[in-house]
């Protein structure tokens, strides 16, 4: 099986953590299978970022926020397994190692530092997928990119919101 479309800088899904996987797939031009499986599990693990996240910044209307963008990060990977399922013409069903979700690098409490970080890394997600719907021969598989990059920039509005939210110091109900 080709990786990333030819860039050795994708490698095997086990050689990854999280962040080392989203910086791989930020360089790959076009998602072959290879691609698409590490994708799957960033996306499953952006869940566990966003409410790791949302656990962290001690404000509860931020945490709403984040917790949303996780539950649609989960939607994000259905739709990269339907994509899967196309390019290999029958249904996908993921390994016991795509399903196991990276470990999430983040620290104790987390204030409005960390957000334009966040943002920026949503965008950039937006656009990556635009990059590979364009490069995809499948329009079906493309559909499905273009679908999950609108939904980047959905979190980076949000994110936007969250991080208004804790400039502004919202007293917050939720114990850190």
């Amino acid at each position: 099986m080709r990786r990333g479309a030819g860039n050795p800088r994708l490698g095997r899904v086990s050689e990854h953590d999280f962040l080392s996987a989203n910086a791989a797939l930020a360089a790959t031009e076009v998602l072959d299978v290879a691609a698409m499986q590490l994708l799957f599990k960033v996306e499953c693990s952006g869940e566990d970022f966003y409410s790791e996240l949302a656990d962290r910044v001690g404000n509860d209307e931020a945490a709403v926020l984040l917790r949303r963008n996780g539950r649609e990060e989960v939607g994000h990977a259905r739709r990269i397994q339907r994509a899967i399922g196309i390019k290999l013409g029958r249904p996908f069903e993921p390994t016991g190692e795509l399903l196991e979700r990276f470990d999430i690098p983040l620290p104790a409490t987390v204030g409005p530092d960390l957000f334009p970080i966040i943002i920026e890394a949503e965008v950039q997600g937006d656009a990556g997928y635009q990059r590979w719907a364009d490069a995809e021969p499948d329009p079906e598989v493309a559909r499905l990119l273009r679908l999950n990059g609108r939904e980047e920039t959905i979190h980076a509005d949000r994110a936007r919101e969250a991080l208004a939210l804790l400039q502004a110091g919202q007293p917050s109900d939720q114990p850190s």
